[in-house]
């Protein structure tokens, strides 16, 4: 099948005002593209794209003062494929994983692993290590966080979602990859779009979303504590240790957002 996605944001800035934007979808899916998403600006200015230190592809700008906005627009084949299941995969013990994949053992700006580590071993050692386990975790996230945009606040961590127990889908994330790394279990921040191929309807309104990827046997797994369903059409745009490594945009200045959209469909 094919994927039609893409995103408008406007904003409203009182000077020039740099700017890293992060919304083209990942270099991993390159393979796939039938039209580029490439970035397109309103006025139109410079943009100097790049690859950051975790592979995500990231843009620099000067954005002008007064209104100013940022669109993609891209087309992808996708194989129409669910997440990968792999209830066999493993759990590795702490020495013999790779190098490459420690890093995403240590506690981060929104999951502080030093705070949740107590509630995690009380909670999930009992499960058996590997899939299970994790599939555990993301069940009791799944649970335990109340969803709604009016629970939303950028500064909530894995610690405070744990405790107030509400959140958007980032917070859900944070908090079930703060829960596998406690347990010694590899896990990162992916943010991107999700489709609503293969649900039914009434659809909500589009949104990127968040969700994490763990090391279990000898590769990375999808598991989305936010959804813990099925899902299709999941198209990466960035991965990090958190949502501080990936912000879809982040402004050297102050600015106000007026406008946002975002759409992925089947077409």
């Amino acid at each position: 099948m094919r994927l039609r996605l893409g995103c408008r944001m406007r904003f409203r800035l009182p000077a020039d005002t740099p700017m890293i934007l992060m919304l083209r979808v990942h270099p991993s899916r390159d393979g796939d593209v039938v039209l580029a998403d490439d970035l397109a600006t309103r006025p139109a200015v410079p943009v100097e794209p790049y690859v950051d230190g975790y592979g995500n592809r990231c843009a620099r700008v000067l954005a002008p003062a007064g209104r100013f906005e940022v669109a993609t627009f891209g087309l992808f084949h996708d194989a129409g494929l669910s997440d990968p299941v792999g209830r066999d995969a493993r759990q590795q013990p702490v020495q013999d994983l790779p190098s490459e994949v420690l890093t995403y053992l240590l506690p981060s700006r929104y999951c502080e692993t030093e705070l949740v580590s107590d509630f995690a071993w009380a909670h999930f050692d009992a499960l058996p290590p590997g899939w299970d386990r994790v599939q555990g975790i993301c069940d009791f996230v799944h649970d335990h966080i109340t969803f709604g945009y009016r629970h939303s606040r950028a500064t909530r961590t894995a610690a405070e979602a744990l405790a107030e127990g509400v959140g958007v889908c980032r917070d859900y994330t944070h908090l079930a990859i703060a829960l596998c790394r406690s347990l010694n279990i590899p896990a990162r921040y992916c943010t991107g779009y999700i489709s609503d191929v293969g649900q039914p309807p009434p659809y909500p309104p589009m949104d990127f979303a968040a969700w994490m990827e763990v090391w279990l046997g000898d590769r990375w797994w999808v598991f989305d504590p936010r959804n813990n369903d099925t899902r299709f059409g999941r198209v990466l745009i960035a991965r990090g240790r958190d949502a501080a490594d990936v912000p879809l945009t982040h402004s050297f200045g102050q600015h106000e957002l007026t406008d946002f959209l975002v759409w992925i469909s089947e077409g």
